[in-house]
């Protein structure tokens, strides 16, 4: 759009600020991620409270859940197909990449557990938050670089 100009068909009359721009993917990764957390601590919950699975078993089986629904709010909403790859090399190369967050998440919820006794539900969300910064850069820097 030019200045002091009305929009020309097709522009959009309102412009983003460029930093604003910048950061638009992470904001909406910010909302995928709050999505896939809401399954994972869903799951978590039901897994631990409900079904008496233990504690890293169920975290474990929540990231799978989680994964898959940050896979695919993050395909809606972010993230556009990954370059050079089918959708079956995709979907497992962010399984494969959030092999690193499920180790740090277990890891975390261990530490915190076990020796600082802390709740395990309290802990799933501690975890959760820390290994949020791992999944986005993860995923901005190696599955959908462009």
């Amino acid at each position: 759009m030019r200045k002091n100009d009305a929009p020309a068909e097709g522009e959009k009359a309102v412009k983003m600020p460029a930093v604003l721009e910048k950061f638009k993917p992470l904001f909406l990764y910010l909302i995928v991620g709050g999505l896939a957390t809401v399954v994972e601590w869903g799951a978590f919950r039901v897994l631990t409270y409900s079904l008496h699975v233990q504690y890293l078993l169920a975290t474990a089986i929540a990231f799978f859940f989680s994964t898959f629904a940050n896979w695919a709010f993050g395909r809606l909403l972010v993230f556009k197909k990954a370059e050079g790859r089918s959708l079956l090399q995709e979907i497992g190369a962010i399984y494969l990449t959030s092999i690193g967050g499920l180790l740090l998440n277990l890891a975390i919820m261990f530490v915190l557990v076990q020796f600082f006794s802390v709740g395990e539900m309290l802990s799933k969300m501690i975890a959760t938050v820390l290994v949020f910064a791992y999944n986005y850069l993860i995923r901005q820097r190696l599955i959908y670089k462009k």
